[in-house]
């Protein structure tokens, strides 16, 4: 049945709206089984009851007017237990109820399956039949497999249902659930980022020159014809005739009237070309590929490829013209990258959206950086659809509002406000010291990337630089830097902080960090080939990084250098005798520069146990909470899936931060860490009970933790982490931690009035 499922999600996906998505799920599901009966229940989201939204087999006139409560039928036993009911006579269940009218007298046989996603129950899927039997095992399994297939379909038409009004009909409010992936809230206009030739992530967009529009149809239908056929001419010696045939079925594809056409009319109603290619483009697809015959459903692949060649054409006729951003742009679009950000000027950019990713993801890091408020993971936004929409991104709580009501849209403009007021109040502790009421003070290091972090980080009263990120100059480069290169970048950094210490992190790739120009393509990325591990295997680049660092600090004596991804200690004993070599050559070259304090990052399980014996052959250790939290909870933090088990106040977490803490301080070397745990307010006061020597946060956070922090006393601090570390769950130290910040009159660092 598997080939039966596949058809049928694919005629669901390619549905214009959620009843005609009902519609053939009933149909297409009792003929495939073979039932009388199909029907759909779909749970009202406010009054949760189950309302009869589809059928196959019963009274059609009752659909949308009857309903059942979670305690009513079969249907709400379904629904309620959350599990499959197959049952051969079902009217004698006590749980059955007699609907009037509706004509399930007839039907003895019932099979029900709960419709889930996201653990939230969407409906009941139900097959019904006149024998009295049981469904068998095999039919049993279909409907649970068919339905956990559909149920991701059912929210996204839901969902895109609620944005997508009838002509002339007002758009109303909806809200879509992602993660928080950067604090505060943003009030503004979605501009939706689309990727190179991805037809499924064309947003729709009106224009006011249909013929104009047409015209450059035509012209990319031109563009593409041509490269089909200069294609087959430099292959003609190459392929028999019959392989060059395939261009000729490309070209009949391109001459097609039928499909160009529907094309031009979509556009001539108003929509923008690429919009009107894509979704005509995109509904053939899904008409071949649910044919039965082989040849057919092979010619889907053929159409969508000419879709791409053609939408290419397009955007490249686009891009032409630079892109117009609106005040306040909220940028949209299915996975956002950091390349995508500094497209957009700085001053119109108030917030982010994507739909794939977690807050953990490194877009999200930078804008938090940045201070751009930021929804990460809404796997649900119809993103295509909301080009030039009213939003609002609150970034404290995850949730995205298209289209907001008044009353909506006027709480979170208090809440701008008072955030706006709270960072004005915060402006006055920038020069003032990092100590809590009894005088312990609690060094406030910076994260840095770029240049433009300087000038912000030293405003905001940071001490020094706990990590700086090497791998961007790299990133923002079509080959590898010159050492000289290197050199100038790094000395840029150390004189713009100095005298502070400024602490450089060696290239640190992989993961999900790929340079275009170095590609490292595996399986399982985080597991893999990364960080130190990439270095020591190309000692050329370690050598000419690490030479480059210490040429950078001459006369300034400000350099730390620290070594992500440490594993064992034979890495460190390797990095170390390549950074001493460099260090030697460049003596022996009349360089002028002492050997830097050299340090490891932890941020896996195994330097957590071995981090006694790394603190003695190093200067310093610094923990990166974000990476160790990932490998201690087993969960990649870009996986939108199970982004909702990333927890950094795990006790798991809790426990391996202390336990690093102690093996430092038992070999006399200093701890710090660098991870976004430590820019969170609230597990400030736990990491500075626990003995930190220093946190460093991205600029945005750093007068937050510093309001924080003296505000309390640091005998409390360790009183709060003793409970902290009794805890059993992250829910439950969080708990703590807001109550401790309740009671210091600071809980409104953590989150917006409500």
């Amino acid at each position: 049945m598997l080939s039966e499922l596949r058809s049928i999600v694919q005629a669901v996906n390619a549905a214009k709206d959620l009843q005609a998505a009902l519609n053939i799920i009933v149909h297409r599901v009792a003929e495939v089984m073979g039932t009388e009966v199909c029907t759909v229940y779909l749970q009202d989201p406010e009054t949760k009851r189950l309302i009869f939204m589809a059928n196959r087999g019963l009274n059609p006139d009752l659909i949308g007017k009857i309903s059942l409560g979670a305690n009513e039928g079969l249907v709400g036993l379904v629904a309620r237990r959350e599990e499959p009911l197959n049952l051969d006579n079902a009217e004698s269940h006590p749980n059955f109820l007699f609907l009037p009218g509706i004509g399930e007298e007839h039907y003895h046989s019932f099979l029900g399956a709960p419709i889930i996603h996201q653990r939230g129950v969407l409906g009941v899927l139900v097959v019904q039949q006149k024998d009295s039997r049981r469904f068998n095992e095999d039919e049993e399994a279909f409907l649970v497999t068919m339905s956990a297939q559909l149920a991701g379909v059912i929210a996204h038409a839901r969902v895109t249902g609620s944005i997508t009004a009838d002509a002339g009909a007002p758009a109303k409010t909806a809200v879509f659930k992602g993660i928080a992936g950067a604090p505060g809230v943003a009030i503004g206009q979605a501009v939706v980022v689309v990727p190179a030739a991805e037809l499924s992530s064309v947003p729709r967009r009106q224009i006011d020159d249909p013929e104009a529009e047409v015209e450059r149809f035509k012209s990319a239908l031109c563009s593409v014809r041509d490269d089909v056929r200069d294609l087959s001419s430099k292959l003609q010696g190459q392929l028999s005739s019959e392989e060059l045939a395939l261009f000729d079925v490309y070209l009949r594809i391109l001459d097609d009237g039928h499909w160009v056409s529907e094309v031009i009319n979509k556009i001539r109603l108003g929509e923008w070309a690429q919009g009107a290619l894509s979704q005509v483009v995109l509904a053939h697809v899904n008409a071949f590929e649910t044919m039965e015959d082989e040849y057919f459903r092979d010619r889907a692949t053929d159409i969508k490829d000419l879709g791409r060649r053609v939408l290419g054409y397009l955007q490249a006729d686009t891009e032409v013209e630079s892109a117009e951003y609106p005040d306040n742009t909220i940028l949209c679009g299915d996975e956002l990258t950091a390349s995508v950000l500094g497209e957009v000027p700085r001053e119109k950019l108030v917030g982010l959206v994507s739909v794939k990713g977690s807050s953990n993801s490194h877009v999200a890091i930078l804008a938090r950086a940045m201070g751009i408020p930021t929804v990460m993971g809404a796997s649900d936004l119809p993103y295509t659809q909301i080009d030039d929409a009213n939003l609002i991104v609150d970034g404290y709580s995850g949730s995205v509002y298209y289209n907001p009501s008044p009353d909506v849209f006027e709480h979170f403009r208090v809440i701008c406000e008072e955030d706006q007021q709270l960072n004005r109040g915060l402006e006055s502790l920038r020069d003032l010291p990092c100590e809590t009421l009894d005088g312990h003070r609690m060094p406030l290091w910076v994260n840095t990337g770029l240049m433009a972090d300087v000038a912000r980080s030293l405003d905001r009263g940071a001490e020094g630089v706990g990590l700086y990120r090497t791998e961007i100059p790299f990133l923002l480069r079509e080959r590898f830097p010159s050492e000289e290169e290197q050199r100038q970048i790094y000395r840029e950094q150390l004189l713009a902080f100095a005298p502070l210490p400024v602490t450089m992190r060696t290239l640190d790739i992989g993961g999900d960090k790929a340079l275009p120009y170095f590609p490292i393509e595996e399986e399982n990325p985080f597991l893999g080939w990364r960080g130190i591990r990439v270095t020591l295997d190309h000692p050329e680049i370690f050598l000419v990084q690490v030479r480059a660092m210490l040429k950078a600090s001459e006369g300034l004596n400000n350099l730390r250098i620290m070594l992500p991804m440490i594993s064992n200690v034979e890495e460190v004993d390797e990095a170390l005798r390549l950074a001493r070599r460099a260090y030697d050559e460049l003596v022996e070259d009349g360089w002028d520069i002492s050997l830097p304090p050299i340090g490891v990052m932890v941020e896996v399980p195994a330097a957590v146990s071995q981090a006694r014996q790394l603190a003695r052959r190093v200067d310093f250790l610094s923990v990166g909470s974000n990476d160790l939290t990932q490998y201690l909870l087993a969960v990649d933090r870009n996986n939108t899936r199970v982004a909702d088990l990333y927890h950094a106040y795990h006790p798991a977490v809790l426990s391996s931060l202390y336990t690093v803490v102690e093996a430092a301080h038992a070999e006399g070397k200093p701890v710090g860490i660098c991870g976004e745990l430590a820019g969170d307010p609230g597990a400030a006061l736990l990491l500075m009970a626990m003995g930190f020597d220093m946190l460093s946060m991205n600029d945005n956070s750093l007068l937050r933790v510093k309001a924080v922090i003296r505000s309390a006393k640091i005998a409390d601090s360790q009183a709060l982490l003793e409970k902290a570390m009794e805890a059993e769950t992250s829910d439950q130290v969080r708990t703590i931690l807001k109550a401790a910040m309740v009671d210091a009159g600071v809980e409104r660092l953590l989150q917006p009035v409500s």
